[in-house]
């Protein structure tokens, strides 16, 4: 019995873990496509272009806050979990 709590809380461990580096990766990703963004921002001149970044950059930003939280829920119920 004890075995298979310890085996139980190990997938559980591993879980996690893999969630956390899928949820590390995509602010990665995010933060990365956000620096081409303003880069883009900063370049152009054209008033679409100019409002075409800054619709991509809220979009990326709020999927950057997207992220966080989601790390931050991760982090609050491994606490709790030890």
């Amino acid at each position: 019995m004890a075995e298979a709590v310890r085996s139980s809380r190990r997938k559980e461990l591993a879980r996690r873990e893999e969630e956390r580096r899928q949820l590390m990766e995509g602010m990665r990703e995010t933060r990365n496509q956000l620096n081409c963004a303003y880069a883009q921002f900063n370049a152009y001149s054209d008033p679409d272009l100019v409002d075409s970044c800054v619709y991509q950059i809220n979009a990326l930003q709020s999927r950057y806050s997207y992220f966080l939280r989601q790390m931050k829920l991760l982090d609050a119920a491994q606490e709790e979990a030890v």
